[in-house]
């Protein structure tokens, strides 16, 4: 087990632990909690007494709680546990039929702010030197959170740190895509086996987690099964991934596309009725998920969906793959011109005529 490979590593001589970690792999695993618990661990002074995670009510404890730990820097600042804008799992959704123009003009705001705010810049990276090389200071902890958002400057001025270790200095680093970081530096930490998690665990967490009802509907363990079959085994993205309104609304996704190909409803209609059900980025993402499905049975592989007849549906009628990545390209486009202030109300009746062509 991890936890205990890393916390015998400090309870038992030489008490040493690699100088800089790297926690990757896909969102939804879980590697964010991993290291926060073990951050409260190693600062906590109580940790000989709790070897499962921090006491909770040490000095050292409560200053984490509340963001003033003096023996932790976090970047970006948005990233520490205590922020009021947590979003770790990047899976959360949010109905948004009701929510009014200026609060979906306000969504999109905090958004790019959101992105602009997980930045790592080479100011923020030389604002850690002191902290770092102060010495005499017991240990100290950097945690970088969406390390792969580092401009090229930042993470050249991170070589050297990583580089000149300095003792009883731990770096954190975490990233939902490692691939994006220099090689320079990946191949300067250790990283964390965190790509994938025992099935039958992930099981478990998933059901403790939704105890059972989503939405008022009961969570069967074939329900669980496709859940995770979804989120490519990653448990807190399966969480999240039930828990999202769209998730519910894939059947009438499909009754909707069908009556669309038919000509039974309108491009426009279909566009009015859904602007009240969902986000247009939820209705992307839902529209994603779907358009993968049809994909894997096009290739003759069997669909993840098993509540929803999508199989049978696709019996009478089956689209290009062609046209499939057609629409997946132009769905990305529609991300990309909602950042730029699109108004929505236009890019969905433009998706809809883009689904009824499919």
């Amino acid at each position: 087990m991890l936890w205990t490979q890393l916390t015998n590593r400090v309870s038992t001589p030489p008490h040493n632990l690699p100088h800089a970690l790297l926690a990757a792999g896909m969102a939804g695993m879980g590697k964010r909690a991993f290291v926060w618990r073990l951050v409260a661990w190693l600062l906590c002074r109580n940790q000989s007494q709790y070897p499962l995670g921090a006491c909770g009510h040490c000095e050292s404890c409560q200053w984490l709680k509340s963001g003033t730990h003096p023996s932790l820097q976090v970047l970006p600042i948005t990233s520490m546990p205590t922020s009021a804008d947590q979003n770790n799992s990047d899976n959360s959704s949010e109905s948004l039929g009701s929510t009014s123009k200026k609060k979906l003009a306000d969504q999109k705001t905090a958004k790019a702010a959101s992105k602009a705010a997980q930045t790592i810049k080479i100011d923020d990276i030389r604002a850690l030197q002191p902290f770092i090389y102060q010495g005499g200071q017991g240990m100290r902890i950097c945690v970088l959170d969406h390390a792969e958002q580092m401009t090229i400057a930042a993470a050249n001025a991170l070589l050297k740190t990583l580089e000149e270790p300095q003792a009883q200095v731990h770096l954190f680093l975490v990233s939902d895509m490692p691939a994006k970081l220099l090689p320079t530096i990946k191949s300067r930490v250790q990283q964390l086996p965190m790509q994938a998690i025992e099935p039958e665990v992930a099981r478990n967490y998933v059901t403790h987690e939704l105890g059972g009802v989503v939405n008022r509907e009961a969570v069967s363990p074939l329900h669980i099964e496709q859940l995770l079959q979804l989120a490519n085994g990653a448990p807190l993205a399966a969480v999240d991934l039930a828990k999202a309104v769209w998730y519910s609304k894939r059947a009438l996704w499909l009754t909707t596309w069908q009556a669309l190909r038919s000509g039974k409803r309108s491009s426009i209609a279909a566009s009015t009725y859904w602007q009240n059900e969902l986000s247009l980025l939820d209705f992307i993402k839902l529209t994603e998920l779907m358009l993968v499905d049809i994909r894997r049975i096009g290739l003759g592989l069997q669909s993840k969906q098993q509540d929803i007849g999508l199989s049978v549906a696709l019996e009478q009628y089956l689209p290009m793959d062609r046209a499939l990545e057609t629409l997946a390209n132009q769905l990305q486009q529609t991300k990309r011109a909602l950042e730029q202030n699109v108004q929505e109300k236009f890019a969905y009746d433009k998706l809809m005529q883009d689904l009824a062509s499919l």
